[in-house]
């Protein structure tokens, strides 16, 4: 009898030990909340990973093609890392592309933009948020059909505007006039950014404002806009960057102009390798040279978010974007 009661206290004492150690097993691996657990953990990661991958792939591909050298470029066995580093094909396509004048031209082209369109779109996004305008909802929906249109179907009657109304054709006004009204590339959703940001304020600040005989145009000065610097950073980067890499508008208004941005440094490179190929034929560093020049063009852009990731994400949770 004694016997049979050890027996059963060492099984009691077994089995409890194998349930603590399946329950801290449960716990470790699904967690006490879904969220915090180690398999969503490592979901998430694989996701991140994938996606990673899918976007790093073709830049790393660019950027090793472009370094290697004829030997490597017919070599089957040579994919990723080549054996020397040759430079030859950048200096090409840095020669094509006009380098140092096409990215002064996209610098200077793309900062008025953005700067134009971050403080226009911030009157507008101020105006649908916070004032009682006439037809406000109406007008709101105009600039939801102007944020859906794509610019394909406009383009038309612009480009008429701008040859026979306004002569501004092969000039780089139809590119930063439109950003002074809060228009542009991609202004309707600049506008909307800043209304959602300004939506959340509490109206006691414009209430206290009014209060001390602020008017509208001095609320929206000294209260809203330095409240703003979330949405004001997010818009500008990303009228920077979109602007940067815009070629197609300027393709548009500037046809046989010279002195283009850097986004239109494809087509130039292109249309010489044509050029050469009806000459002499085609050349095994055409695609190296075509990829040099798409990494010249890329790289500031990159280089910029960079360094200004943090502010750019930080910004991105305070504006409302992903509520």
């Amino acid at each position: 009898m004694l016997k049979q009661e050890i027996r059963n206290k060492r099984f009691g004492i077994q089995k409890l030990s194998i349930r603590t150690y399946l329950t801290k097993t449960r716990l470790f691996l699904l967690g006490k909340e879904a969220d915090k657990s180690l398999l969503f953990k490592l979901f998430i990661y694989l996701i991140l990973i994938d996606t990673a991958y899918i976007y790093l792939n073709p830049l790393f591909y660019m950027v090793s093609t472009m370094v290697k050298n004829a030997t490597d470029l017919v070599d089957p066995s040579v994919t990723w890392i080549p054996h020397s580093i040759f430079t030859g094909t950048l200096t090409d396509a840095w020669r094509k592309v006009e380098f140092p004048k096409a990215f002064s031209i996209s610098l200077s082209l793309s900062v008025s933009v953005a700067l134009l369109q971050t403080l226009s779109c911030a009157v507008a996004g101020y105006a649908f948020a916070r004032l009682e305008i006439p037809f406000k909802n109406f007008w709101f929906f105009c600039l939801l059909l102007a944020f859906i249109v794509p610019p394909q179907v406009i383009i038309l009657p612009n480009i008429l505007a701008a040859s026979q109304i306004f002569h501004v054709m092969k000039t780089y006004y139809p590119l930063i006039v439109p950003a002074i009204f809060g228009h542009g590339l991609k202004g309707a959703l600049f506008v909307i950014i800043y209304r959602q940001f300004f939506s959340t304020q509490p109206k006691e600040l414009e209430e206290a404002a009014r209060i001390d005989g602020a008017g509208a145009f001095r609320v929206f000065s000294r209260v809203m806009l330095p409240l703003a610097k979330p949405a004001i950073l997010v818009v500008f980067l990303f009228s920077f960057v979109w602007t940067w890499n815009d070629s197609y508008t300027p393709g548009m208004y500037l046809p046989g102009v010279k002195d283009l941005p850097l986004s239109l440094g494809i087509s130039q490179i292109s249309a010489e390798l044509t050029a050469q190929a009806a000459e002499t034929g085609p050349s095994i560093f055409d695609g190296p040279i075509r990829m040099a020049g798409s990494f010249l063009i890329v790289l500031p852009p990159l280089l910029l978010y960079l360094f200004a990731q943090r502010w750019f994400i930080e910004s991105v949770e305070r504006t409302g974007l992903v509520e």
